[in-house]
C-alpha cells in the first residue's frame, strides 16, 4: 500500500475519555481496538509508514485503573477526522466500538479549533432566561397529554397551564402526525390558546411543538411553528439524529429555542458499562448538537436514574466547553407535587423541572395545580 498523499492535518487533537471494564490485559487489548476502529477501521499492521499510521490512527494518552476491573483510558483523535459535523464527531466518539461490550463515554473535551466549527445552543440558559424574562428561578414545564384528546381538549390544558404560570409548555413526545392529531391542526389551537392566557395574565408562557416525524417535513414543520408564533421547538434526536437539532439550531429563519426530549436515548444511557455517561449525552452531546433545554429523567421515579447520575447529567450541561454556551438541563419523568421539596434540596436554580401527569394528579383544577407547582418553585 502507498501512502505518500500529503494530508495536510493541523496536529491539533481532541480527547475522549472512556471507562473499559475487565482485566488489565483485557483493557489494553480494548484500547488498541479502539484507536484502530474508530478511525482507519483497517489492520494496523498493514497501514503504511507515515501520517495515517502516526496521526490519522488514535493514540491512548492514557490508561489508569480506577476500581476493581474499571480503567479510565484518555484517547486523542485528530481535529479534521470528524469533517467538523456532528454525526462524524459521534461516530469517532463512539461509532463502530459501541458494538463492542465493556466501553463506555465519559466525557470529551473539545479542542479550541474544533469547538469553534460548532455553534452550540442559539439561547442556552443566558438567552432562554433573558426570553422568558426570569432572570433567576428555576423554570417550570409541562407537557400536553394524553395522545387521543381533541384538539380543543388539548388546547383548553395549554390555556390552562399557561393561565397558572407554566413557562415551557410543550407537546408530548409520543403527540406528532397521527391521523387523529394532524401536527398544523394541533399546534395552531395549542398556541392560540397559550396566546389567549398570556394575553389575560401578562406572563410570557412559551409553546414548544413536537416537529419530530419524516425528515424531509422537519424544516416545514419548524417553519410552520415558528410562522403561527411558537416560541420554540421540541425534537426527538435519538430518532431524527442530532444533526437535525443542529441544522434547526442554526437557521437564522427559525431563530427559536430547542429542546431535546430522551425518547430512545436509554439505548444509549442506561447500560453501566456501555453507551454514554448521563454528563456526556444529555449535557455534551446535545449542546454540541445546539439544545439550548436537555430533558434528563429524575431520580426516584419510575425509570431507573440514580440522583449520582442525574447530578452528573447537570454538570454536563454547566461544564466550559470553549465557545459552545451552557444549556438548561431539564427534570422530568415522575415528578410530582411531593417530590419538588426533595428535588430542590439536590439541584440548584439552573433547571427546568417538568411535571406532566403528576400536573393531573394533583386534582382536577390544572389552573390551580400550576399555580401551586409555581408557588412551591418559588417558596
Amino acid at each position: 500500500m502507498q501512502g505518500n498523499q500529503k494530508l495536510n492535518l493541523s496536529g491539533e487533537r481532541f480527547t475522549v475519555e472512556y471507562s473499559l471494564f475487565g482485566t488489565r490485559s483485557d483493557v489494553e487489548q480494548m484500547a488498541f481496538a479502539i484507536i484502530v476502529e474508530e478511525t482507519v477501521e483497517f489492520p494496523y499492521d498493514l497501514l503504511p509508514e507515515g501520517e495515517i499510521k502516526d496521526q490519522i490512527v488514535g493514540k491512548i494518552e492514557e490508561l489508569t485503573e480506577v476500581g476493581e476491573n474499571h480503567f479510565k483510558a484518555v484517547i486523542s483523535y485528530a481535529i479534521e477526522i470528524t469533517a467538523y459535523t456532528v454525526a462524524q464527531l459521534m461516530n469517532v466518539v463512539l461509532g463502530n466500538i459501541s458494538m463492542m461490550p465493556n466501553i463506555k463515554v465519559e466525557r470529551f473535551d473539545l479542542s479550541p479549533s474544533l469547538a469553534a466549527k460548532f455553534s452550540g445552543p442559539r439561547f442556552g440558559r443566558e438567552g432562554l432566561r433573558k426570553l422568558l424574562n426570569i432572570p433567576t428561578r428555576p423554570l417550570l414545564c409541562t407537557a400536553l397529554k394524553p395522545m387521543g384528546l381533541t384538539y380543543k381538549e388539548l388546547a383548553d390544558m395549554a390555556y390552562q397551564v399557561a393561565k397558572g404560570g407554566i413557562d415551557v409548555i410543550k407537546d408530548d413526545h409520543g403527540i406528532s402526525n397521527q391521523p387523529f392529531s394532524n401536527f398544523k391542526e394541533r399546534v395552531q389551537y395549542n398556541q392560540e390558546a397559550i396566546e389567549k392566557a398570556n394575553h389575560e395574565t401578562g406572563d410570557k408562557s412559551i409553546y414548544l411543538a413536537n416537529v419530530t416525524g419524516r425528515a424531509d417535513e422537519l424544516l416545514e414543520n419548524a417553519a410552520f411553528a415558528k410562522k403561527i408564533g411558537c416560541g420554540g421547538l421540541m425534537v426527538l434526536p435519538a430518532h431524527s439524529g442530532w444533526d437535525a437539532v443542529r441544522m434547526l439550531s442554526e437557521d437564522d429563519n427559525l431563530n427559536l429555542p430547542i429542546m431535546s426530549h430522551p425518547a430512545f436515548q436509554g439505548s444509549y444511557t442506561v447500560c453501566p458499562t456501555a453507551g454514554f455517561s448521563p454528563f456526556a449525552w444529555v449535557g455534551q452531546v446535545a449542546r454540541v448538537a445546539g439544545a439550548d433545554m436537555s430533558i434528563f429523567v429524575n431520580f426516584g421515579s419510575r425509570f431507573a436514574s440514580t440522583k449520582e447520575e442525574c447530578l452528573s447529567a447537570v454538570a454536563g450541561t454547566v461544564e466550559p466547553m470553549r465557545n459552545i454556551k451552557t444549556t438548561f438541563p431539564v427534570a422530568g419523568g415522575g415528578v410530582t407535587m411531593e417530590n419538588v421539596p426533595n428535588m430542590k434540596n439536590v439541584y440548584n436554580n439552573d433547571l427546568i423541572y417538568l411535571m406532566g401527569g403528576g400536573l393531573h394528579k394533583a386534582g382536577p383544577d390544572l389552573v390551580a395545580n400550576s399555580r401551586r407547582f409555581r408557588e412551591l418553585i418559588e417558596s
